[in-house]
C-alpha cells in the first residue's frame, strides 16, 4: 500500500512538472539565472541627496535616481527573488534599502501642504524639488502608502520605523484630496501630462490640464486610500483608519458610475473639460437668454472611449463587478484585434489611430507596445477574479518574453514590440520586468510575494 502510495504521489508531481512546456521551463531558468545575480545593482547608498538607501529601476537610463512608482513595483519583485534565493542576512540586508523608498520621499514632503515629488536624484537640489505651485502640476503618485503598507505587512504589521513621519503622508494624502479630485464625479484627476507614469496615455497626453479623470489614477488612489486605513490602524489611529475606509468605498462607488462603460464592456478614464452651467444671461440673436436653460448637461463627465490597458487595472485593484470582469475578459482582453498579442498586452488598442511602436523617452512610448507592468497587472487581476486559464497564457506570454531577451541579448529592455518580441529601447532596464519572477512563482506553486 505505502508503495502503490508513493508512485502514485511520484506520478502527480511528474504530471504536475511536465504541465510547464519546456521552452517555458527553460525560460524560466534563464531568468532566474540572471536575476539572481543582477539583483543587488538596484541597491544604492545614501549619498548626497539621499537620507537613506534606496532602490532604482536598475539601468544606466536610471542610475542613481528614486522614482515613485518604479521604486515600489522594483520592491515587490526584489522580496520574489529573496523568497527564492535570498538568505536570512539577504533579507535583512534589504531592509533599510526599501524602507529607505519610502522615508525619502517623506522627508521631501512637506507636513504642511503635502506635496511630495514624484522622482529625486541624488544631485537634487532639495530647495528646488518642489515647484512653485504646487497645483499645476503633478506630484508623486498616490503609491507611497501601498508600498510602506507591504513593508509593515513584511513587518508582521508594525508600523513603529513610519510612526516619525506618517504625519507627512497623511498630508499627501489630503493634498490629493483637497486639490486632485473633482467634486461632481468624485473622481480624482491629473494636473496636466507631466511624468504620468504611463507617459503617453491619449487619455490625458496633450489635453487641458485638470481634465483627465484617468482611470490609471484612480485605480491607484482607491488601493492607495485602503493601504493608509491599515497604516492608520497599525499605528493605532482607528478613526482615521475607518475615515480612509469610507474614502475609499466612496471612490470605489465613483468609479463604477463613471468609468463603466456598459456599450463596451470596458472602464475608461473621463473627460472632465465640460463647460459650467450657468444662469447669466448673454445676447442671442438680439435678445437675452440664458443659453441652454430648458435643458442644461446632466452628466459630470465624458467617457473617453479611448482603448488603454489601464482599463484592465480596475480588476487588479479590485473595482470591477465579477460581471463586468467577465465581460472585459471576453469582450476586451481575449480581442487579438486590440489587446491581446502574442507577448502580452498591448498598452494601446492596435485599432487606435494614435497605435505606434516609436522608440522614444521623452516620454517613454505607451502606444502600444509591451510594457512587463501592463502584462504583470493585467495577469494579477486575471488570478484575483479566478481566470486562471488566461492568467497562465499571459504569464507563459511575459516569461517566453524576457527569457528570450535574456538570452538573446544579456539583459531585459524597457518595452518591446507586441508581435514579435523585438526590444525597442533601454537595454538593461531591471525595474518591474523583474516582476516576471512573481508570475513564475504562480505557475510553479511556490510562495507568491504580492503587493499590498
Amino acid at each position: 500500500m505505502k508503495k502503490y502510495l508513493f508512485i502514485l504521489f511520484l506520478g502527480i508531481s511528474v504530471n504536475t512538472f511536465s504541465q510547464i512546456p519546456d521552452s517555458i521551463a527553460d525560460n524560466i531558468k534563464i531568468i532566474k539565472q540572471y536575476m539572481f545575480k543582477d539583483y543587488k545593482k538596484m541597491f544604492k547608498k545614501p549619498e548626497k541627496a539621499f537620507v537613506y538607501p534606496y532602490i532604482t529601476p536598475g539601468s544606466n537610463a536610471y542610475a542613481n535616481v528614486l522614482w515613485d512608482w518604479d521604486s515600489w513595483l522594483s520592491n515587490i519583485a526584489l522580496r520574489q527573488i529573496l523568497e527564492y534565493n535570498g538568505t536570512k542576512e539577504d533579507k535583512k540586508e534589504a531592509v533599510a534599502y526599501e524602507q529607505g523608498c519610502v522615508l525619502n520621499y517623506l522627508t521631501y514632503t512637506d507636513p504642511s501642504d503635502g506635496y511630495m515629488p514624484m522622482v529625486v536624484d541624488k544631485n537634487s537640489d532639495s530647495e528646488k524639488l518642489k515647484p512653485a505651485n504646487i497645483y499645476s502640476t503633478n506630484m508623486h503618485k498616490p503609491v507611497i502608502a501601498q508600498h510602506a503598507a507591504f513593508l509593515t505587512k513584511l513587518n508582521k504589521d508594525n508600523a513603529e520605523w513610519l510612526r516619525d513621519k506618517f504625519d507627512r503622508m497623511q498630508a499627501f494624502i489630503k493634498n490629493y484630496q483637497t486639490h486632485h479630485r473633482n467634486e461632481p464625479t468624485g473622481l480624482f484627476f491629473w494636473q496636466d501630462d507631466l511624468a504620468i507614469g504611463v507617459d503617453n496615455d491619449p487619455s490625458t497626453f496633450f489635453r487641458p490640464n485638470r481634465s483627465s479623470a484617468s482611470i490609471f489614477l484612480n485605480c491607484l488612489m482607491y488601493k492607495e486610500l485602503n493601504a493608509m486605513a491599515y497604516l492608520s490602524k497599525s499605528l493605532n489611529k482607528n478613526d482615521a483608519a475607518a475615515a480612509y475606509l469610507k474614502d475609499a468605498a466612496m471612490l470605489k462607488e465613483a468609479i463604477q458610475k463613471n468609468c463603466w462603460d456598459e456599450k463596451d464592456g470596458f472602464y475608461y478614464s473621463v473627460d472632465l473639460n465640460l463647460r459650467p452651467i450657468t444662469n447669466e444671461e448673454t445676447i442671442v440673436f438680439g435678445h437675452p437668454w440664458v443659453l441652454h436653460k430648458g435643458m442644461p448637461r446632466t452628466y459630470d463627465g465624458l467617457i473617453q472611449r479611448i482603448g488603454v490597458w489601464s482599463g484592465f487595472m480596475t480588476m487588479w485593484a479590485g473595482i470591477a463587478t465579477p460581471e463586468q470582469a467577465k465581460r472585459m475578459v471576453a469582450e476586451n482582453y481575449n480581442d487579438t484585434r486590440t489587446f491581446n498579442a502574442k507577448y502580452g498586452i498591448r498598452t494601446l488598442s492596435k485599432l487606435e489611430k494614435m497605435y505606434s511602436l516609436k522608440a522614444s523617452s521623452n516620454p517613454s512610448n505607451w502606444w502600444g507596445p509591451i510594457w512587463g507592468i501592463s502584462n504583470y497587472m493585467t495577469y494579477k487581476g486575471l488570478v484575483d477574479y479566478g481566470f486562471d486559464k488566461e492568467a497562465k497564457k499571459l504569464a507563459y506570454k511575459t516569461i517566453m518574453l524576457f527569457g528570450n531577451d535574456f538570452k538573446q541579448n544579456g539583459a531585459l529592455h524597457e518595452y518591446y514590440e507586441p508581435d514579435t518580441g523585438k526590444p525597442i529601447m533601454n537595454k538593461g532596464f531591471q525595474n518591474w520586468n523583474y516582476l516576471v519572477l512573481n508570475m513564475i512563482a504562480w505557475v510553479e506553486k511556490e510562495k507568491i510575494i504580492n503587493e499590498f
